[in-house]
């Protein structure tokens, strides 16, 4: 019987994205990617937190290999005191969470993870064995809550549909393309190549092959003029972050599409487990600017002259009267009403 992991494509099955093997973090390397099938292995938290930065990983992984070094941490320093033990886990937290200044959904796992191990210390207990407990049951129910969020998702798309994407929109869109084809549902995926690491081009585009559905590349100025074609009638996308008033906070390129689709009368359909409840509004999101000698190479390549400035916002902001509807597991909610529903189910 095929399991849900069976699913997925390579990149996206949980022992190819993060796993802990013998003391050790070893990450799946998304920059190699679709060229070679490695993997990085990190002896200590400052190696994994590099690893983050350095995008060996990104979207869904950070956070998976991020709880992955506090486990590693715990076993590296289990013969402590407990309060040096509970010091050194929280100084490895603090590290792990800067490595994402704008994904706070890293924040709030490594905040669970730091009161997993917590616990599990005033226990007297194994705080490497605890988080290694908890994050197993934590990623059952991730891939759980993305396979009904990805249903809802399929069951947006008509047949026949071109749909647009952005970036690596990871398990819960690919699950949703997957449901769309099980259905029977005729569809061709475009996705912008996302510059300056092509991730829609080295990630997304190999994983929808991989799923045997229709794909084709296009470069990031394109979906306009092709949603002004007609080829396009819905656009979906992940989120870094949702605010508790709908603002969408997505890789840099998000919101020019958002637009583009609005323009012209395309609903625009956000992928999310919730808003972080700790971002009220705009106002409240920090925005990661990363070095801008990235975006002066492509691959390790020169684009243009070192001596030339540059500007690299990793991300930008959506706001919500460009948002069709916000697909959470719980159904497909108005941008406008998230604050409202989650806190009156007491999700929040």
């Amino acid at each position: 019987m095929r399991t849900l992991n069976d699913q997925l494509p390579f990149i996206l099955r949980r022992e190819n994205v993060a796993r802990y093997e013998d003391g050790t973090v070893v990450i799946g390397d998304r920059r190699e990617y679709p060229f070679k099938q490695v993997f990085v292995r990190c002896a200590s938290v400052e190696e994994v937190a590099q690893a983050i930065e350095d995008m060996v990983t990104q979207g869904g992984g950070p956070w998976v290999a991020a709880v992955y070094a506090m486990a590693m941490a715990a076993h590296q320093i289990q013969s402590k005191a407990v309060q040096e033990q509970r010091d050194y886990l929280d100084a490895a937290r603090k590290r792990l969470v800067d490595t994402r200044p704008t994904n706070t959904a890293l924040a709030r796992q490594l905040a669970r993870a730091m009161a997993v191990a917590d616990q599990a210390l005033s226990e007297g207990q194994s705080a490497e064995e605890a988080l290694l407990e908890w994050i197993e049951s934590s990623r059952d129910m991730l891939y759980d809550r993305s396979a009904k969020v990805g249903r809802y998702g399929a069951d947006l798309i008509k047949d026949g549909d071109g749909v647009l994407t952005m970036c690596f929109a990871e398990t819960s869109f690919l699950l949703c393309m997957a449901f769309a084809n099980e259905d029977g549902k005729r569809i061709r995926v475009y996705t912008p190549e996302t510059r300056p690491y092509l991730q829609g081009a080295r990630l997304t585009a190999p994983s929808i092959h991989e799923l045997g559905i229709p794909v084709q590349i296009i470069t990031d100025n394109m979906p306009a003029h092709l949603i002004s074609q007609g080829k396009i009638q819905i656009y979906f996308t992940a989120a870094d972050l949702v605010t508790l008033d709908g603002h969408v906070v997505n890789k840099i390129g998000t919101f020019q599409n958002a637009i583009a689709a609005d323009y012209h009368q395309i609903p625009y359909f956000v992928f999310s487990l919730g808003p972080d409840p700790g971002k009220p509004d705009r106002a409240s999101i920090e925005i990661e600017e990363r070095d801008p000698a990235e975006i002066r190479r492509c691959r390790g390549m020169p684009t243009t002259i070192d001596d030339i400035d540059a500007y690299y916002p990793a991300f930008d902001i959506t706001p919500p009267h460009l948002v069709a509807g916000v697909i959470t597991e719980y159904g497909v909610l108005s941008p406008f009403d998230l604050e409202r529903f989650f806190a009156s189910t007491k999700l929040l």
